[in-house]
């Protein structure tokens, strides 16, 4: 049986498609620095609500962006890390991160980073 291949619109169609979203690509940015757990994750991201972090991380995971670890115990441990295809993308969110505290410096908006958030959290960047 043939394998029907898929069609799309153009490639950054496709990576939005995957990485767009208000919180995707922080999520990535935290996790570039190791696997974490989704408290973890709610800490580094206080502007997010839980219901749209696990909706994101949802998302991100069918994507193959992240992996999802369960563990067999009481109370549930579950931990979240990049894939391979994840790990790629390191690259693209240092740029975009880059372009972003240029863009707020050029224009006088001033700017928290994700680092700051991470370190009062005991986390290095």
């Amino acid at each position: 049986m043939k394998q029907q291949q898929k069609t799309a619109g153009c490639p950054v169609e496709v990576t939005l498609s995957i990485v767009g979203g208000k919180w995707k690509l922080q999520i990535v940015y935290c996790l570039l620095n190791g696997t974490k757990r989704f408290g973890e994750l709610r800490r580094l991201i206080p502007a997010t609500t839980q219901q749209m972090l696990t909706l994101q991380l949802r998302e991100l995971e069918q994507a193959g962006i992240i992996h999802r670890q369960v563990y067999a115990q009481v109370p549930p441990k579950v931990e979240y890390s990049l894939t391979e295809s994840g790990r790629s993308l390191e690259p693209i969110v240092y740029q975009i991160h880059a372009w972003g505290e240029w863009y707020c410096e050029q224009n006088n908006i001033e700017y928290w980073q994700l680092s700051d958030n991470m370190e009062d959290h005991g986390i290095r960047a």
